[in-house]
């Protein structure tokens, strides 16, 4: 049975090695495999998190199945206060657990906490061919607002990218 809970400091070291894997399963995240750890580090992630999601505004859920971390969502709230409205979206979920519901539980969630915490526009980018996430999105109310065009290079090929936002 897949749980969903509120990240905390004792979930950094699963969180890590979590992100480390997703980035090695997929292409369709930031990073490439190996990637992460030439850029940033897990106490990096640690203050992080305590900085903006503990003691701060952004929202971070993870999923876990039977001790396994397998999912998670984190909305990173507008800094300033011209966007402090806003919040920019990531998520991600182990390839093996895709197509189980986790994901549109996930985005239940975050509507919830962005209508508590009075968030208008949330918004997030996905890679024109990722279909599955695209239709997740925009099961969830979001909708394509433009294109970033060769916005990334993946696998030696320049990908274009959706802007997506969803007005609450």
């Amino acid at each position: 049975m897949v749980t969903y809970k509120e990240a905390d400091i004792e979930d950094i070291e699963d969180f890590w090695e979590f992100l480390n894997n997703l980035d090695g399963e997929t292409s369709y995240m930031m990073y490439e495999p190996e990637e992460r750890k030439q850029h940033t580090n897990i106490q990096e992630l640690r203050e992080d998190i305590q900085r903006n999601v503990i003691d701060g505004n952004d929202f971070l859920q993870i999923a876990v199945e039977d001790g396994k971390m397998i999912g998670y969502i984190w909305a990173e709230c507008g800094e300033f206060r011209r966007i402090a409205h806003t919040a920019y979206i990531v998520t991600g979920v182990l390839k093996e657990y895709t197509n189980k519901g986790i994901g549109t539980a996930f985005f239940r969630k975050l509507m919830n906490w962005a209508e508590k915490n009075g968030i208008v526009r949330l918004e997030l980018t996905v890679e024109c061919d990722n279909s599955a996430a695209i239709h997740l999105y925009e099961k969830s109310g979001f909708q394509i607002e433009g294109i970033r065009r060769k916005s990334m290079f993946v696998g030696g090929n320049f990908v274009d990218e959706y802007y997506m936002a969803r007005i609450m």
